[in-house]
């Protein structure tokens, strides 16, 4: 049996994703979490086997993350369930420690299998995310601007494309929206860009999610 703690801040995706597992006899929600402390609470308190766990939480989140729980628990593989399909953040996600990436569009037999996998020790990329990692990124690609940014720029730089404010971006990470304006100003330097229309169109050329 493997003994599974989700982390996600959606209740109705934990829901979902209890639903989906509790059909299948080898595997076990044992607790789940909305927000990177409660990740480690559950991590410390249930030792689960597996950690199921979404990039995007309030707080601590993403990259940060899976470093801490790397750091806590280093024995727990991790799978994340991501709704982001682009292959940088999935790379991110894999050089900080996870031991899978997988997007919430996929179909739940796909989830289980790779659930499995990783569980005992494997590791699991989503097929065309694996892809892109391995045929697109060229000398040249790994030279763009965006792969240069830290991982925390990397994170507000997505947030910008998608139309969200320093504002709200700031509530989601649980910082103070001056550090997040601080953070803007920084990325936008290293893409060369001026103002956001600039850095969405950046986004879009490149097809950032």
């Amino acid at each position: 049996m493997t003994r599974i703690l989700i982390g996600d801040d959606h209740a109705l995706v934990r829901q979902g994703l209890r639903q989906v597992l509790s059909l299948v006899s080898d595997l076990e929600v044992v607790a789940e979490a909305k927000n990177g402390l409660q990740v480690l609470e559950h991590i410390r308190e249930s030792d689960p086997d597996l950690l199921l766990l979404d990039m995007n939480m309030p707080g601590l989140s993403g990259v940060d993350l899976i470093k801490r729980v790397r750091e806590e628990a280093p024995s727990i593989p991790i799978l994340v369930l991501s709704m982001h399909s682009e292959s940088h953040i999935a790379g991110r996600a894999i050089k900080a420690g996870a031991s899978g990436y997988i997007t919430k569009d996929s179909e739940p037999e796909a989830l289980i299998s790779a659930i499995r996998h990783v569980a005992k020790g494997g590791h699991y990329i989503e097929p065309s995310i694996a892809e892109r990692l391995l045929f697109r990124s060229s000398p040249d690609e790994q030279c763009l601007p965006h792969t240069l940014l830290s991982d925390r720029e990397y994170q507000i730089f997505l947030m910008l494309a998608q139309g969200r404010g320093v504002v709200a971006i700031g509530v989601t990470l649980h910082l103070s929206a001056k550090t997040v304006s601080t953070h803007k100003a920084r990325l936008m330097k290293k893409l060369g860009v001026e103002n956001l229309s600039d850095l969405v169109r950046y986004a879009l050329r490149h097809e950032l999610d």
